[in-house]
């Protein structure tokens, strides 16, 4: 299905874009887990994230193994095939920290924002009448296990993704310049004497 447009191989325009995207997504988990500040300021952007990075995944490994039948085979190739595979169960990891990040985000917010509330109507209604009050709900009371269970899924997928994508794109870079790059730099200078 993703082998070619133009004429040529869709694999290293997908990739180009996972490469940005899922550690971007790692990114911005990794922050959502361990900053609180960040984590209700970012809102549904890790999450998004998560997402793409769950939809390019796929998307380029399959799009590598429509490229991989078309070039020579070598064990090169194979790792970075058999690493690149590795890396949804990773990705989706990353998405179900998001999602229970921004479960947490939210009832965040609305803490806060119903803490908010009950600080300005606790006033009473007018300056004679002392005695009518406003009662506002109590602010949902955020469960510590939620926190810490989203922080820790959030943090483990996040430095899991992002060592698998180094891994990955190592043996990647191996595969395509291994031939192609010499261990001996060339000459410097245009004078013919290599000065």
């Amino acid at each position: 299905m993703l082998d070619t447009i133009f004429g040529l191989p869709v694999h290293p325009l997908v990739v180009h874009a996972t490469t940005v995207i899922v550690p971007s997504a790692a990114v911005a988990v990794l922050l959502a887990a361990v900053w609180p500040r960040f984590r209700r300021w970012a809102g549904w952007f890790p999450l998004a994230l998560s997402v793409l990075a769950v939809v390019l995944t796929p998307l380029s490994t399959e799009s590598g193994e429509a490229l991989e039948r078309r070039v020579e085979h070598s064990d090169l190739i194979e790792q970075h095939s058999e690493l690149a595979d590795g890396l949804l169960p990773w990705v989706i990891v990353l998405l179900v920290g998001a999602v229970a990040l921004y479960v947490v985000a939210r009832r965040e917010r609305a803490a806060t924002a119903a803490a908010g509330a009950a600080d300005g109507s606790t006033a009473p209604s007018s300056p004679s009448s002392s005695v009518s009050e406003e009662r506002v709900a109590p602010a949902p009371v955020l469960p510590r296990w939620l926190l810490v269970g989203a922080a820790v899924v959030g943090l483990v997928a996040a430095l899991g993704t992002s060592v698998q994508v180094v891994r990955i794109g190592h043996s990647g870079a191996q595969a395509a310049w291994s031939d192609s790059v010499s261990q001996t730099p060339a000459p410097q200078g245009g004078d013919g004497d290599g000065n």
